[in-house]
């Protein structure tokens, strides 16, 4: 198939489910941490010269959404079109003063799925994806929102620990169409702006942009793929470890296969300390099994990694339950040894900073302990069964 044609008709059938093909040629950057890359995506606001695409979940009222608003300004003023698409629940922090500066400047502003009684029964679905592509020469990738959670001058030290990847080559016409999907989808309008065709980049690294939305498990079903040809190593980093049967089942496997399986988890620092409650319900049967489980101690990891040999996949997916029946989430898929060493590096240093759960000690628990984590987890598998009895898609924009 030509890929104009794959392009502007991504094939949505279960024998074929790849809205976007792997592409060479492209630089991945792995930036840790907001100093890092909240520095590099204004930059690439404050020189872009055509267009910026920024589509967001979590958007709070600060300093962090202040420095992004004074830069979509300033991109409005010299005559930049902007895009921004922000989920309407994640932006409930986003004040009015700071809606109408961006209204002002000319901002296109859209807010998805916005929260109201006659839409309740698409409450649940939400638009979880964090993209920022400038000019389609420069994207950023990840886990990240513009708050002050994810970087605070006065307090750095309990900064929600995060990565973005930085996107540069082909690829980008890639993320350009799944930006305008959703923004079509959304409004109801499409947007005239042409796919960018960004230049081959010299490194040459193998990348596959990654999407899903409920009943398309795209980034869900690589995952799998990858943890099931895995032969050295898979490690996995998530805050919010919710998982299915199925994931538990492959992890287990693999480590019985002699594979290093870790996983390294939020602590008790967290924004949901219940879903870190609810998710060591699972430690003891994974442990017996020879997964190795580590619990991040500085500071909330917020990161979404999936790392399989030299395979990779960063966004902003859970790969919770959520996630698969809820969110619409996007990651990037990075098949290259030197940026898979990048990320294999950030989590041994992680490892070090993390407190590695041990079966023996972790069976001598209370039972008060193990009861609590028993009901929590059933709490959360009684709601999702509750939820399948609503929606599982949308079929039109809830307005």
């Amino acid at each position: 198939m030509p890929l104009k044609q794959k392009m502007t008709n991504p094939v949505r059938n279960r024998q074929q489910k790849e809205l976007y093909p792997g592409r060479h040629g492209n630089s991945f950057e792995l930036l840790v941490d907001g100093p890092s890359f909240f520095s590099e995506m204004l930059d690439a606001i404050a020189t872009a010269e055509k267009y910026i695409f920024l589509e967001q979940y979590l958007v709070s009222s600060g300093a962090i959404a202040t420095e992004f608003i004074r830069a979509l300004e300033k991109a409005g003023h010299r005559g930049v079109k902007a895009y921004c698409l922000f989920d309407d629940y994640g932006c409930q922090g986003l004040n009015r003063k700071d809606r109408q500066k961006l209204f002002e400047a000319g901002i296109q502003l859209h807010f998805c799925n916005p929260l109201r009684l006659k839409n309740w029964h698409y409450a649940l679905f939400r638009n979880h994806r964090k993209l920022l592509l400038a000019d389609g020469e420069t994207a950023f990738v990840g886990g990240s929102g513009l708050t002050d959670d994810f970087w605070s001058i006065d307090s750095p030290l309990t900064s929600w620990h995060d990565v973005m990847v930085k996107v540069k080559g082909p690829i980008l016409q890639d993320w350009h169409h799944a930006f305008q999907v959703s923004w079509r989808h959304f409004t109801g309008n499409s947007l005239s702006i042409p796919a960018p065709k960004p230049a081959q980049q010299p490194e040459d690294q193998l990348g596959q942009v990654l999407t899903n939305e409920p009943l398309l498990h795209n980034i869900n079903r690589f995952t799998f793929k990858h943890i099931q040809l895995a032969k050295k190593s898979i490690w996995i980093a998530t805050p919010y470890f919710v998982p299915t049967s199925k994931l538990r089942r492959r992890l287990r496997r693999a480590a019985m296969k002699g594979i290093d399986v870790r996983l390294l988890l939020a602590g008790d620092r967290s924004d949901h300390l219940w879903v870190t409650h609810a998710a060591r319900r699972h430690y003891s049967r994974l442990l017996r099994n020879g997964v190795r489980i580590f619990e991040y101690q500085p500071r909330f990891i917020h990161a979404k990694i999936v790392l399989c040999d030299d395979w990779a996949s960063i966004g902003s997916s859970n790969l919770d339950r959520w996630n698969q029946r809820w969110n619409l989430d996007a990651n990037q898929g990075v098949e290259d040894k030197s940026f898979a060493r990048a990320v294999r590096a950030m989590l041994m240093t992680d490892f070090d900073h993390s407190r590695e759960i041990d079966l023996t000690t972790w069976s001598r628990r209370s039972f008060w302990q193990q009861s609590f984590e028993w009901g929590l987890g059933h709490l959360i598998a009684a709601l999702e069964r509750i939820g399948r009895y609503l929606p599982r898609r949308w079929k039109k924009p809830p307005n």
